[in-house]
């Protein structure tokens, strides 16, 4: 990678690879987090925990006392990025309120194509022959997870809106928007520091549409049960951001992206053991391409 040391290298393929473990550990939690509680509501909820982590990992650092050195471009940068993250989950929890965790996590990878090709156009990052087989593959992949019956049924889901396959599509569309306006907003800012920024605007956003529908009465209805995962999957998330964008600082897009969204191996673990969802040969074989992707990107 250039001129960079190997220790550097090494430490942003591993915050990378965090990232997804605890992305992955996200999704089970949230899932079982909004068995009955409003998706909305589960997300701001999520939100202030991860908000109070990230600050609170500032503080610790000692990032936080330089958010007013941060310059004009890079806060509007953290800002839209806020803000294509809390679209992201909004959307992404929509998605898992209403379809199966595993049929939701294949769709919403989508997102690793679409950062790449927009970090391409947009960051100029350079795709060589083995980055392009890894484009292919996942993508290949992708739609090997996704049913038959979804695939065919997607013109309908985009025209009429509200089910869980037109959420999930939002949630990928928006996610790769996060990468790349996050790239640009960290590029002198403390990854940290640029993460906790972006969890106020998540946060704003999340608890203004939460008052908007008048969910806010719900939130004492919310069985202990359901709120302890609701808990867990903020403390997940506050650990997933935070590797996340610590690799993005030193890591290219390109590559940080599809290592993040090998999530998907943890979530399709974690939902055969704990949901009992079944997968078909056709699943594990796009499954089996994803990876496969991710692996020539990374070499590459």
């Amino acid at each position: 990678m250039g001129g960079e040391s190997p220790t550097v290298e090494t430490m942003w393929i591993l915050a990378a690879c965090l990232s997804a473990l605890f992305a992955g550990l996200t999704s089970i939690l949230a899932k079982a987090g909004v068995a009955t509680t409003n998706s909305t509501v589960a997300t701001a909820l999520r939100t202030l925990v991860v908000a109070a982590g990230a600050w609170g990992m500032a503080a610790l650092v000692g990032s936080a006392s330089s958010l007013s050195a941060i310059s004009g471009r890079s806060l509007l940068f953290l800002i839209l990025s806020g803000l294509a993250t809390g679209a992201s989950w909004l959307c992404y929890f929509a998605a898992l309120a209403r379809g199966n965790v595993s049929r939701v996590a294949p769709i919403d990878k989508l997102s690793t194509v679409l950062a790449i090709l927009l970090a391409l156009i947009l960051l100029g990052e350079p795709v060589n022959f083995w980055g392009a087989v890894g484009i292919v593959a996942i993508t290949a992949g992708t739609v090997l997870m996704i049913e038959p019956a979804d695939l065919t049924g997607l013109p309908s889901a985009l025209r009429q809106g509200g089910s869980w396959l037109s959420y999930a599509l939002a949630s990928a569309l928006f996610a790769a928007l996060t990468s790349i306006l996050g790239k640009v907003g960290i590029a002198d800012v403390e990854p940290t520091l640029g993460t906790a920024v972006r969890t106020l605007v998540v946060l704003a956003m999340a608890w203004l549409i939460v008052a908007w529908q008048g969910h806010a009465g719900q939130i004492r209805a919310i069985p202990r049960r359901e709120l302890a995962f609701i808990i867990a999957s903020g403390a997940a998330t506050c650990a997933s951001w935070l590797a996340y964008y610590h690799a993005l600082k030193d890591g290219p897009a390109s590559i940080v992206v599809p290592i993040d969204k090998l999530s998907i191996l943890v979530t399709v673990a974690f939902s055969a053991l704990v949901f009992h969802e079944r997968f078909t040969p056709r699943y594990l074989g796009g499954l089996a391409l994803m990876c496969a992707g991710t692996a020539a990107m990374v070499v590459a």
